[in-house]
C-alpha cells in the first residue's frame, strides 16, 4: 500500500506514526515544503517572552525519527497538483526544481493552514510581519531587538499573547482589532473587560473597533485605520488562519471557507483521500455541526484517527468542544464550547450564568477568586459551554466542562456530581458544582 502524506506539522506527524504502527509494511512518503516538522507554533510567544530558553524544545519530532520508523521523508518538496482520478501527485523539489509524478493508493491531506493576509494597501511593507511558523519566530525574535514600538494587528489568541510578551520586555505595544473586545471569539464581556484592564495596567495601548486600511513608510511605519494613524517601528499581523486546501478544490467536499469535510473516520468525499488538522473541518459537539477550528489538539487526534482508519473504518472521531486557554499576566483564562455571543450568532437557544467565588474556604490562610461562566440550553438544560479566569490554576476545570459537553451532561449533573473536598483544594462543593447550582437557580426562576 502506497501512502502519500502532504504536509507534516501536527496532524501529519501523528498520522505518519500511527499509519506505520498500524501498517508497518505500508510505503509511506511524506512531502513537506518547509525545512522542519512538528513545530509548536503556540509556543512562539513563550519563546519571544524568554519563558522558553531553548526553542528546539518546541519541536517534538524530526525527519530522522519518521525515517527511522520507516517513512520516506522528503523535505523542501512542494506538491503542485493532485490528480484524484489517476491517483497521482506532481511534486517539485524546491532545491533543484526537479518535478516528478508519484502515484498513491491512499492520500493524506495534512496541509494545515496559512495566515490570513488581508487586502490592505502596503501589506507587503518590509516592516510588516506574520506569526505562524519557526521561520517567523526567528525573524520576530531578531527584529524586536531593534524596534521599541511594536503594533499587533489582531486580538485573537496569538495577538493577545504577543502583546503580553512584548510588553513584558519594555516595548511600547499597541494592539489593534476590528472587534470591540479582545478575544471576543473565546470569551464573553465580563472576561474580556478584566483582560483589557490587565493590558492597560501593563501599558498596552488598545485600539479596538478599528480596521487597518494602509501600511506605509520605510524606517518608520505608519498604520492608517478608519479612526486615525499609528506610528510604529514594526507591525505583526495576527488576523486569523484559513485552510490550505487549494490542491483539492473542486475535488472533495469542503465548507465555504475551503475546509475539507470528513466523515467520522477522517475520510473525505473521495474514499481514498483522508484529511486531518488545520486543513479540515471539525465536528463541533456544542452545535452538532461542522466548523473550522484550527487547534493543535484537534490536529493530533485527527492524525491518529487517519492511521487507525486508513484501511477500514475502525475508530470514530469524537468531535471537539474547541477547548483552549492561555495565561496573561499571571491569569489563567480558559474556555470550552460556546460563549453566549457565539450562541446568539449561530442562532442557538441558550442562557448564561456568570458568577465569581473563591476556589477554597475563606478560613484558609489565602484563597483566590474564580470568575466563571456557564452556557446551557434552557429547555434541555444541556451544557453548551463555559469559561474560567483566575490567578489560581483553573485550567483543568475547562477539561472537566469539555467532558460534560462531550457526554451531553446537564447543569443538574454538574451541580451534584461527586468531586473531592479538602480545604487545601476546594470547598465541600467544588467551584464547578457551585457554578452548576447557580445555573440551576437561574433556570428554575426563568
Amino acid at each position: 500500500m502506497k501512502v502519500i502524506v502532504i504536509g507534516c506539522t501536527h496532524a501529519g506527524t501523528f498520522a505518519v506514526k500511527q499509519i506505520l504502527k498500524e501498517h508497518p509494511d505500508a510505503q509511506v512518503t511524506v512531502y513537506e515544503r518547509n525545512d522542519n516538522i512538528s513545530f509548536l507554533s503556540c509556543g512562539i510567544a513563550l519563546f519571544l517572552d524568554g519563558k522558553v530558553a531553548d526553542p528546539q524544545g518546541l519541536f517534538y519530532s524530526n525527519p530522522k525519527e519518521l525515517k527511522d520508523l520507516g517513512a520516506d521523508v522528503e523535505m523542501l518538496h512542494d506538491v503542485k497538483s493532485v490528480d484524484v482520478d489517476a491517483k497521482t501527485v506532481e511534486v517539485e523539489d524546491l532545491e533543484n526544481k526537479a518535478v516528478t509524478t508519484e502515484s498513491y493508493d491512499k492520500l493524506v491531506m495534512t496541509t494545515g493552514s496559512r495566515p490570513v493576509l488581508p487586502p490592505i494597501d502596503g501589506v507587503d511593507n518590509k516592516n510588516v510581519y506574520l506569526c505562524k511558523n519557526w521561520h517567523d519566530a526567528q525573524v520576530l525574535f531578531e527584529k524586536a531587538k531593534d524596534n521599541k514600538r511594536i503594533t499587533i494587528v489582531g486580538g485573537g489568541y496569538i495577538g493577545a499573547e504577543l502583546a503580553e510578551a512584548y510588553s513584558n520586555h519594555g516595548h511600547d505595544v499597541t494592539l489593534v482589532d476590528t472587534n470591540d473586545r479582545v478575544m471576543s471569539k473565546y470569551f464573553d464581556k465580563k472576561f474580556t473587560d478584566k483582560i483589557e484592564a490587565s493590558y492597560k495596567e501593563h501599558g498596552v495601548n488598545l485600539l479596538l473597533d478599528q480596521r487597518v486600511s494602509k501600511f506605509a513608510g520605510d524606517d518608520e511605519l505608519t498604520i492608517t485605520t478608519d479612526k486615525g494613524e499609528i506610528k510604529t517601528d514594526m507591525a505583526i499581523l495576527c488576523v486569523g488562519f484559513r485552510p490550505n486546501t487549494e490542491l483539492l478544490k473542486g475535488k472533495v467536499d469542503m465548507l465555504p471557507n475551503g475546509a475539507i469535510k470528513t466523515n467520522d473516520y477522517m475520510q473525505t468525499s473521495n474514499p481514498d483521500i483522508f484529511g486531518a488538522g488545520d486543513s479540515v473541518a471539525v465536528h463541533y459537539n456544542p452545535t452538532g455541526k461542522d466548523a473550522y477550528i484550527p487547534l493543535a489538539t484537534n490536529a493530533v487526534r485527527q492524525g491518529i484517527l487517519v492511521g487507525k482508519n486508513l484501511v477500514e473504518p475502525t475508530v470514530k472521531y469524537m468531535g471537539t468542544q474547541s477547548s483552549s486557554g492561555l495565561e496573561l499576566y499571571g491569569n489563567a483564562i480558559v474556555s470550552t464550547g460556546l460563549t453566549m455571543a457565539n450562541a446568539e450568532q449561530q442562532g442557538v437557544k441558550a442562557r448564561e450564568v456568570v458568577i465569581e467565588d473563591n476556589y477554597r474556604p475563606e478560613f484558609m490562610p489565602t484563597t483566590t477568586p474564580v470568575l466563571m461562566s456557564l452556557v446551557y440550553d434552557p429547555d434541555t438544560r444541556r451544557i453548551l459551554g463555559g469559561a474560567l479566569m483566575s490567578k489560581y490554576d483553573i485550567s483543568q476545570s475547562a477539561n472537566t466542562l469539555s467532558v460534560c459537553i462531550q457526554n451531553n451532561n446537564t447543569i443538574d449533573d454538574l451541580a451534584m456530581v461527586d468531586m473531592l473536598f479538602q480545604p487545601n483544594f476546594d470547598r465541600p462543593f467544588n467551584y464547578l458544582n457551585i457554578l452548576g447550582q447557580a445555573a440551576q437557580a437561574q433556570a428554575d426562576n426563568q
